[in-house]
């Protein structure tokens, strides 16, 4: 297998995964994505994709990272969820990561509610900050993957056309 070979192969598997990740709370889902689409370019000497190319999709991945603490605090700041609501939603969030898709699910809304008891211990504000907490974590995904797709595109047509 030739070095182009492999780098284009591994290249692949960073943008898989990466778009696993973008899901996936342990795993850098967008800058993998982003190393990804570098190494390929830079496997095939930069002939398809210039830097220009790789300077905005590395906007769209500083991007990423500005929509999703955004959507989380913005979810939170909206029913008034303190502080500890946002960091019990991360928590939980990482926690859900190890009990699968029901984990990933219920994670961040549990972590969030638990946050806010542990501030207020207002059952009902507590369940507030949940849905709004989550709601934010799902939007911020939602937005992720579509940043994904956007630099993909971006890749594609500066590649092919």
């Amino acid at each position: 297998m030739s070095g182009e070979t492999l780098a284009l192969v591994l290249a692949v598997v960073l943008v898989l995964v990466g778009l696993a990740g973008s899901v996936l709370p342990a795993l850098p889902g967008v800058p993998m994505v982003f190393a990804g689409l570098v190494l390929a370019a830079w496997a095939q000497d930069f002939q398809h994709v210039s830097w220009l190319t790789l300077g905005i999709l590395g906007l769209l991945t500083v991007l990423s990272f500005v929509i999703d603490f955004a959507a989380t605090a913005l979810g939170a700041k909206r029913v008034g969820a303190t502080k500890l609501a946002v960091v019990g939603a991360m928590l939980g969030t990482f926690a859900g990561f190890f009990l699968g898709i029901p984990g990933l699910i219920l994670g961040p809304f549990v972590g969030a509610v638990a946050g806010e008891m542990l501030s207020h211990g207002r059952m009902q504000q507590a369940t507030r900050a949940g849905v709004a907490t989550w709601m934010g974590l799902l939007f911020g995904t939602l937005a992720k993957l579509a940043l994904v797709f956007t630099m993909l595109g971006v890749f594609a047509f500066a590649y092919f056309v």
